[in-house]
């Protein structure tokens, strides 16, 4: 049985790396870099179930629950990111209703 796993894995890092100082441009490139590998890991689950379901269909494929496991797998990563997406507009309306 193979491990899921989440787009959304946070990836540790060496302790040296965490106590470099980084500029917020460093930053907002990490996080577009790995928000849109995030994104792509989904849609590649999505497209690999979505080939199966057409496989089984042409009868191509024998083996009826892994079929049902790779579209449960495409729709739990689909609910997780967009929980996230829900999770980061609410965090942006909260920041833009600060008053400065």
């Amino acid at each position: 049985m193979n491990k899921i796993n989440t787009p959304f894995a946070v990836q540790r890092q060496p302790i040296e790396t965490q106590m470099i100082k980084r500029t917020p441009a460093d930053a907002q490139d990490q996080f577009k870099t790995a928000l849109s590998e995030a994104i792509k890991n989904v849609n590649n689950i999505q497209s690999q179930s979505s080939e199966a379901t057409l496989r089984l269909a042409r009868g191509q494929v024998d083996n009826l629950h892994e079929v049902m496991i790779l579209g449960q797998k495409a729709s739990i990563t689909l609910q997780a990111t967009v929980e996230v997406r829900n999770k980061v507009i609410e965090a942006y309306q909260e920041i833009m209703r600060m008053q400065v």
